[in-house]
């Protein structure tokens, strides 16, 4: 019995890590996105300051999502770093020199504009990559007896394309809804006026992306058909919540448009989740068939049974601290 079901827990503890990595990096890596199309050097200093405080944190679900993922299902590593070493390596040049560039931009005048590219290309490097691994996902990889046996670049597609390109414009609309709470005066009207066109955005990708998916996965194609009243309720919840953030930004409140825009993302998510689950390898694995040992993830989990409410905690009590707006000419850093 417990091998049926600690796999279930360890399913739901990484799609919760991943589900608040993609919720608290994403508006961060949204504004390195936007930075460049920012109305003056102050605004990038306002978009920068309300992230300084909070960004490696967030950065900490990343890392304990793909900790327990090895840990729980080893196989899945076998499969999904020879699929996506390229990809990969991508995210994570992206992140380091967006994480370097948070400390030397400050410190530097001479050379800022060199920092101030790079935040922005590592924000839209490691945010494409993110976005065509997921793509990568939905199309599904040639294995064999849990052995990869496509190519280096078989995650680099037309359809990977869409969905990394659909990721940075998501990623730049929670950016841009973050600033709208985060900011005021001139950089949060710039907030307000380039929300509804990252939404539109947003929206004809998604729609894209729902039309292409059932020709690139069968799979996909047969559960959505098969269960179209249960998982079209996800859509059209986050085509709601997309309703709502236009509303929300037309009348300018502050709040709304942020928290709309993470339930879009939310639903997304859960959206993926419903067509693809059991499966964690596409087309044929299931979370049973990658799990480790019952005895190693049962070790683990007594771990991360106190590390998660550490982490919540201390994320909690950081955007406490740091709550309120960031003023041009002031900052957290």
């Amino acid at each position: 019995m417990i091998d049926l079901y600690l796999p279930l827990i360890w399913a739901g503890i990484i799609g919760f890590g991943v589900i608040m990595y993609v919720l608290m990096d994403g508006f961060d890596l949204g504004l390195g996105i936007l930075y460049p199309f920012a109305p003056d050097d102050e605004a990038r200093d306002v978009m920068m300051n309300s992230v300084a405080p909070v960004w490696d944190g967030n950065e900490t679900w990343l890392v304990l999502g793909g900790a327990g993922l090895l840990g729980a299902f080893p196989l899945v590593y076998s499969v999904f770093l020879p699929a996506l070493y390229i990809g990969v390596f991508l995210m994570l040049a992206g992140l380091i020199f967006r994480g370097i560039s948070f400390e030397f931009r400050f410190k530097s005048s001479k050379n800022r504009h060199w920092w101030n590219r790079a935040f922005c290309w590592g924000s839209a490097v490691a945010t494409f990559a993110q976005g065509a691994v997921v793509g990568a996902y939905i199309q599904g990889f040639a294995v064999e007896d849990f052995v990869y046996v496509g190519s280096a670049f078989d995650w680099l597609t037309p359809f990977t394309v869409l969905t990394g390109l659909g990721l940075m414009a998501g990623y730049a609309l929670l950016g841009a809804t973050w600033l709208i709470l985060k900011s005021e005066d001139y950089v949060q009207a710039w907030a307000y006026r380039i929300t509804p066109k990252l939404l539109l955005a947003v929206l004809i990708v998604f729609a894209i992306v729902s039309l292409w998916t059932p020709l690139v996965s069968l799979p996909v194609r047969e559960r959505w058909l098969n269960q179209i009243h249960l998982i079209w309720i996800l859509p059209i919840l986050a085509f709601v919540c997309a309703g709502m953030l236009y509303r929300s930004v037309k009348r300018q409140q502050e709040k709304l448009p942020f928290v709309m825009a993470l339930g879009l993302f939310i639903f997304t998510y859960l959206g993926l989740i419903a067509s693809k689950w059991p499966v964690i390898v596409p087309p044929d694995y299931t979370i049973w068939d990658a799990s480790s040992a019952p005895e190693s993830q049962l070790f683990l989990l007594i771990g991360v049974v106190f590390i998660i409410p550490i982490v919540l905690a201390y994320t909690a009590w950081t955007y406490w601290v740091f709550r309120g707006k960031v003023k041009v000419g002031e900052g957290y850093h």
